[in-house]
């Protein structure tokens, strides 16, 4: 595998991988790149929050000393790495973002961390995130603002902010982040690297800190996911991360069946790229018609179309599910007043069904859709009030800020995987990525054409200043 001439910091995380195998770098070499890295970038950045030295050098040793030996190293073997804050990680600081759990050391791992463990990653620091990862941006009463590597009076997005802020800098191999409402995909939108949504319950999301004493339940619509630099490393994560755990691992098997096509051109490609409930910026438009042209060049059958609901719809649905979901953030009372019952989740949820059936018998005829992450690029720092109060102008137009997740909401709501790929810039030079939505448990074949994209359209450049 050639290597490429910057940082071995900002390679891909096969391309290390396939270095520390080789010998040709050790994994201790890495973890001090990084953290020089992290010296001399993170203090204009604040992306990551805690870090944990001495145990990762240790173990970065003792990956070495494997290395040198002979048997099986795991794909992740002595690689770097550091979590959101929002997941418990054994032996170092997991916050959530709350003041409340300021001390907070859990003793075991989220079972996803304990997965890229098992692989070989070496967890070696914590990254910033929203209290509760409730919001858009990146900000909380604890680690103070994160901003975004390729304008620092920007927002890297919310709530896996210092997790794509991280990536895309060259401060970590990868990251593992949540996504109820985009927080992977948003990230990694305003940021310009590679995030992947997966099937709702294919990766474990226990060890979630969205509330005192979290962790214990799956929430609704929440996702853990994978962020780094290119579309295989997302592929060989979820090789990784997808899988049952506790209870259901001892009967139930998980088996992603493979990409629907192994040619591009064998692929229909239907994109819905502006809708008058979600209006997109015209320049980032310009980029994702950009990006699905260059698919229609190599081959594949691209036609502007999309599944028979209204836009407007599913982000109603949305709004009423997340809402029940995030409830437990918030202070018992208002909790309580937000939650609704439960026959009004049962009704939610038997609309949520007719709405996949939508989907599943869309996806008969076309294999992916390619869709915005957000109407706009990454926006300014914006911290008054919360997410309700705030609002952007698009195309002249004021909208609410909540409406940022119009294009998140609309998948995560029925459950589909989503792969978000940097395609291209704004005249301001920042990073616009697209959604490849893919059929239930079809991850591989929306990672599948989120490479090709990856080839035609663009992929993960590094910001100024990495």
């Amino acid at each position: 595998m050639a290597e490429p001439n910057d940082s071995p910091a900002l390679w891909t995380l096969r391309q290390q991988a396939a270095a520390i195998r080789d010998r040709r770098i050790s994994s201790r070499e890495l973890l001090d790149e990084y953290l020089s890295r992290i010296e001399r970038i993170n203090p204009a950045l604040n992306a990551v929050v805690t870090l944990d030295e001495g145990p990762a050098r240790d173990a970065a040793a003792r990956a070495d000393e494997a290395t040198a030996g002979v048997g099986h190293l795991g794909a992740l073997h002595g690689l770097p790495v550091t979590i959101k804050d929002a997941i418990e990680t054994a032996g170092i600081r997991s916050t959530g973002g709350a003041h409340e759990l300021v001390g907070h050391v859990p003793e075991r791992d989220a079972p996803a961390v304990a997965s890229l463990k098992e692989a070989g990653a070496i967890v070696f620091g914590k990254t910033n995130a929203p209290r509760w990862s409730g919001d858009i941006q990146t900000f909380n009463d604890v680690f103070g603002t994160t901003n975004n590597p390729w304008d620092h009076s920007r927002t890297p997005g919310g709530s896996s902010g210092g997790a794509a802020a991280s990536v895309s800098a060259g401060l970590t191999s990868f990251e593992l982040g949540t996504d109820i409402g985009g927080s992977v995909r948003i990230p990694s939108n305003f940021c310009g690297v590679f995030g992947h949504k997966p099937s709702f319950g294919i990766v474990p999301q226990r060890g979630y800190l969205d509330h005192v004493g979290g962790g214990l339940i799956d929430a609704d619509i929440n996702v853990f996911g994978p962020i780094a630099r290119s579309a295989g490393d997302l592929s060989t994560l979820i090789d990784v991360l997808a899988r049952p755990t506790g209870e259901d691992a001892k009967a139930w098997r998980l088996n992603l069946p493979a990409p629907r096509h192994g040619d591009i051109r064998e692929y229909r490609v239907g994109t819905w790229l502006d809708d008058p409930a979600g209006e997109v910026a015209t320049e980032v438009g310009d980029v994702l018609t950009t990006a699905a042209e260059a698919l229609s060049k190599a081959g594949a059958q691209v036609t502007d179309t999309h599944p028979p609901i209204p836009l407007a719809d599913a982000f109603a649905l949305f709004s009423s599910l997340i809402t029940p979901a995030i409830s437990v953030s918030t202070d018992k009372e208002i909790g309580e007043a937000i939650s609704g019952s439960h026959r009004a989740w049962l009704d939610n949820h038997e609309a949520r069904t007719q709405m996949r059936s939508i989907w599943q018998e869309w996806f008969r005829d076309f294999d992916v859709l390619l869709c915005p992450v957000t109407p706009m690029a990454a926006f300014p720092h914006d911290q008054a009030g919360s997410i309700m109060d705030r609002s952007l102008t698009i195309n002249g137009r004021t909208r609410p800020q909540i409406d940022t997740l119009t294009w998140t909401g609309l998948v995560g709501v029925v459950y589909l995987p989503s792969t978000v790929v940097p395609v291209g810039f704004t005249s301001d030079r920042l990073p616009v990525g697209v959604q490849v939505v893919g059929p239930y448990l079809e991850d591989r074949t929306s990672l599948f054409v989120a490479g090709e994209l990856e080839s035609l359209a663009g992929g993960y450049t590094p910001p100024p200043g990495a």
